[in-house]
């Protein structure tokens, strides 16, 4: 089968480990199935993958892709949930399982003809969705759907700031917060994205770094270093930031002065359970949302998606469909 494989790690320039080509067909473990993908999104993680983040050498080569939407063997649409783990070793959580991986750092990915799966693991795709809608969600939306929700502990009428507008997190973060509305405001340096992102349900958008009209009870952080100190100052006293990522870097100055005087609260969140994401395809049907998407590639122009991806020329999601 085709698939999108790394064959080699380099921190400086990932892309050179990027294999386009036949694989061998995924192997079944007891348990598990197999899924013919319709299509596949492309997420950070596959760039931080090929630079050896997550993926040591030694389990090379490794298909890439956490996201995928097509066909089970029985005929039925499915969503792949990525997270591989036992819900009972995570006190009912399986990303609170201690041994759980996403696919394409223990087994294989996502960016290929078939991948094969937990059968626990298959999600019901609303034929309101399409298959390119629903690869969009395993991993960025119900990334942004836990954080808002679950660990922000929003509701209608809360307030969130959301940094970075234009990666996936963010961008399904406003739309999410929009579609149950939270009042959204939205940061980035390109002043296109700052109106993509009120195009998308921002109720305003500023520069890295700007004043808001109020302090925020939330921010849902993905960027890290570059806008930390930002996140800190934004919120209001007792108010949550819900940190996924930190693509600038992920060590910033902590300001423990103002984190404790001001009683913040600062919550780490990784993807989402396997019913978060059933009821994440249900909340879009319901409210219309649909995940926003930059381009639809061909699997065989993979390389074209990962280096916008690393150049940051996107807004919303790279689909690629076999």
């Amino acid at each position: 089968m085709f698939a999108v494989t790394a064959t080699q790690i380099d921190a400086d320039n990932p892309l050179n480990g990027l294999t386009l080509g036949e694989r061998p067909d995924p192997e079944v473990p007891d348990g598990w199935t197999t899924v013919t993908v319709k299509a596949a999104a492309l997420n950070h993680h596959d760039l931080w993958s090929l630079k050896g983040v997550g993926l040591p050498a030694d389990r090379l080569p490794m298909i890439l892709g956490c996201d995928a939407a097509g066909v089970d063997e029985d005929g039925n649409e499915v969503i792949v949930h990525s997270v591989i783990g036992d819900p009972a070793r995570g006190g009912g959580d399986e990303t609170l399982d201690p041994k759980r991986s996403l696919l394409s750092e223990v087994h294989p990915g996502t960016l290929a003809e078939k991948v094969a799966v937990p059968r626990r693991n298959l999600v019901p795709k609303p034929t309101e969705l399409s298959f390119a809608a629903a690869a969009c969600l395993p991993t960025a939306w119900l990334t942004a759907y836990r954080m808002l929700f679950d660990k922000a502990e929003l509701r209608p009428g809360s307030s969130v700031l959301v940094q970075g507008a234009g990666g996936g997190v963010a961008t399904a973060a406003i739309a999410l917060a929009s579609a149950a509305g939270l009042r959204v405001y939205a940061t980035s340096r390109s002043e296109a994205k700052r109106k993509r992102a009120q195009e998308l349900g921002a109720d305003a958008a500023f520069e890295t770094g700007a004043r808001l009209p109020e302090r925020v009870d939330a921010v849902i952080e993905t960027v890290g270093e570059a806008t930390w100190a930002h996140s800190l100052k934004s919120l209001r006293p007792g108010g949550r930031i819900v940190v996924s990522g930190a693509t600038s870097g992920q060590v910033p100055p902590a300001e423990l002065n103002r984190v404790f005087f001001l009683q913040l609260q600062v919550i780490g969140s990784t993807m989402g359970t396997r019913d978060q994401l059933e009821r994440l395809a249900r909340f879009l049907v319901k409210t219309g949302t649909k995940p926003l998407i930059d381009r639809t590639l061909p699997l065989s122009q993979a390389r074209e998606g990962f280096a916008a991806m690393a150049e940051g020329d996107l807004f919303g999601k790279i689909v690629f469909t076999p």
